[in-house]
């Protein structure tokens, strides 16, 4: 059976992990890569051992599967290059599928290729890209949130199934905030450790300690949350009630760290709400 083949524009670390894991795939094929310097996709091919890497849009070959791993600004300017370039090009039956690597935009950011024809998707690994091999090593069962047309979806939840994740279907008209769910979840949470560790700095905590006591906290934090869900897993004095360590201990933030003292103070609030409510806001089941 002849393999797949896959065309990737964009060769940063999220492109880059995708390449090396589609090295052992036995029904994908790398075939065409392009990035915005030349250099960048000579790179990705040396590190992935397959590929051809491009310069010119109009020296891409036509491929089956395409990805556009490039920053959410890029989309519909990469999309409008290639539909540039495949304006004239007969139809492949089936059309060729399209995904971009985006959390917040929806497939539709590449409208160009859809008058085209072309079937639209997006994905969106919920993988932190530190860096290439690091990644390649951690994408082994990682969620991919998908949305786009029907028909796009089934090979590309093929695809994903092939290089080891696990996709699982949004609704198009919520991606920003699935995304933002995300960022809170995951890039918010890096932003409490920095703060908690400059306080314990400024409270005379030696560095080596407080390093410790972040990965203490932290570890006990995420395996509570896992085990019994984040009204389980909640402590602290909002929710003992312990009204007045709340109010002094904010007004110690913000006079330490006024921007610090805001979110110490709405992150109680809601800590508060939930520990009564069961949910951070009306309508909303925080219980699982």
């Amino acid at each position: 059976m002849a393999k797949t083949k896959v065309n990737l524009i964009g060769a940063g670390r999220v492109g880059q992990t995708l390449l090396g894991l589609l090295r052992r795939s036995r029904r994908y094929a790398v075939q065409d890569i392009l990035s915005s310097r030349l250099s960048s996709a000579e790179h990705a091919v040396q590190f992935a051992g397959t590929g051809r890497a491009l310069e010119h849009y109009a020296d891409l070959a036509p491929a089956e599967l395409w990805i556009l791993a490039v920053p959410d600004s890029q989309i519909s300017v990469v999309a409008a290059e290639i539909a540039k370039a495949f304006e004239y090009h007969d139809l492949n039956e089936p059309p060729p599928v399209v995904f971009h690597c985006s959390g917040f935009f929806p497939a539709d950011q590449m409208a160009p290729l859809q008058k085209l024809g072309w079937r639209l998707a997006s994905v969106h690994p919920a993988l932190t890209f530190a860096e290439p091999v690091t990644s390649i090593q951690q994408f082994e069962g990682t969620l991919c949130g998908v949305e786009g047309e029907s028909s796009a979806l089934e090979l590309v939840e093929d695809f994903l199934d092939e290089i080891g994740a696990i996709p699982f279907r949004i609704n198009s008209e919520s991606k920003s905030l699935y995304h933002a769910a995300a960022v809170i979840s995951n890039n918010f949470a890096v932003v409490l450790q920095a703060i908690a560790r400059e306080a314990w700095a400024k409270a005379g905590v030696p560095d080596d300690i407080a390093k410790q006591l972040n990965t203490k906290l932290l570890q006990a934090t995420c395996e509570n949350v896992v085990a019994y869900g984040p009204l389980g897993a909640l402590t602290g004095p909002a929710s003992r009630g312990d009204t007045f360590v709340v109010a002094q201990q904010g007004k110690d933030v913000a006079a330490w760290h006024p921007a610090a003292g805001i979110v110490y103070k709405e992150l109680s609030l809601l800590a508060q709400k939930l520990k009564t409510d069961g949910k951070t806001q009306d309508g909303v089941d925080s219980k699982g």
